[in-house]
């Protein structure tokens, strides 16, 4: 008995149906769906480095202070002089701001250690004095020890009229608290603590005479002619 052959549809049918228990095949997504290139993660940046310190500049020891034994004392750290003992034990008495003159005048007058250059000190004159944290002080009138290196005299007082005082600004150093105080336009008095420069300022020579004359410079020689033929 020969077989009935499938017919076209029944063909199709079977085609079209897919196989018991098999998988469905995914479809492929769009290339549209991927996700671009940015929006991934970026990657952590490292931490910036600490800036290196700078290195701490080496400690100068300070040089002690020399007794002139004249009744001055020379700081070989800032290169003054200053008068060992001040106005108050000097003279036993206080000084306004207009009557300061008066006593640099006669230290100077009376060209005392040998000079007439005294001055009242500026207030970084007047910081180099002070010494805070020293064990052995000098003691003022009061007897009260203030940071002052004792090669200075007891008695004295520890405050003395800066340069940058005015009339409209009244300012004195206070040795005690290491630094300079200022007061209304009043009557004040402050002691004084004569100071000078142990090197004197050069003042600058004209220009004439500081350009050298430069020496001649020598002629060339000549080379030397060539002997004449035999």
């Amino acid at each position: 008995m020969s077989e009935t052959p499938p017919n076209k549809e029944t063909v199709q049918s079977a085609e079209a149906k897919p196989a018991e228990g098999a998988k469905p095949v995914a479809e492929a997504k769009p290339a549209g769906d991927a996700k671009p290139a940015g929006d991934a993660q970026a990657a952590p940046k490292a931490a910036p480095k600490p800036a290196a310190k700078p290195a701490a500049k080496p400690k100068v020891e300070k040089k002690p202070l020399i007794d002139n034994q004249d009744g001055t004392v020379t700081d070989p750290n800032s290169g003054l002089m200053w008068k060992q003992t001040d106005a108050w034990l000097d003279m036993h008495k206080f000084y306004t701001w207009q009557d300061q003159p008066s006593y640099i005048e006669k230290l100077n007058k009376e060209k005392f250690a040998g000079y007439d250059d005294w001055r009242i000190p500026n207030k970084a004159d007047a910081a180099t004095l002070v010494e805070k944290g020293r064990k052995e002080t000098v003691i003022d009138k009061n007897g009260t020890p203030f940071p002052m290196d004792p090669i200075f005299t007891d008695g004295c007082v520890s405050n003395t009229w800066i340069s940058e005082c005015t009339e409209e600004e009244v300012i004195r150093f206070d040795f005690k608290i290491g630094s300079d105080f200022k007061y209304p336009p009043a009557e004040i008095w402050a002691s004084i603590w004569a100071v000078r420069d142990t090197a004197p300022k050069q003042e600058e020579a004209p220009a004439e005479e500081a350009k050298k004359e430069e020496p001649p410079k020598p002629e060339a020689s000549k080379p030397a002619e060539p002997a004449p033929a035999a």
